[in-house]
């Protein structure tokens, strides 16, 4: 087996967001991730409620009107008017 043609592998601590650390291998030094095994739904039991009511308002205020406020077509200024020279 050649040396060259495999990357280094590191005991790499992993860190997550919810405070929990655990050790594993892999090729970086150290890793942090959102979620993981001790603060995930699935593995936990438990499901956090989000406040979807806010969401949809939020979501409504910006795209209720059907489009972007900024690609709105703008009305075009009249053109202004010169006096005639004497």
């Amino acid at each position: 087996m050649k040396k060259e043609g495999h990357p280094t592998s590191y005991v790499t601590k992993v860190h997550c967001s919810c405070g929990s650390e655990f050790v594993t291998h892999s090729t970086k030094r150290e890793l942090r991730v959102d979620i993981c095994g001790a603060c995930h739904p699935f593995y936990t039991g438990t499901q956090k409620i989000l406040d979807t009511a806010g969401r949809i308002e939020t979501f409504t205020k910006k795209f209720g009107s059907g489009a972007y406020a900024s690609l709105a077509k703008k009305k075009k200024a009249p053109a202004a008017t010169t006096p005639p020279a004497e």
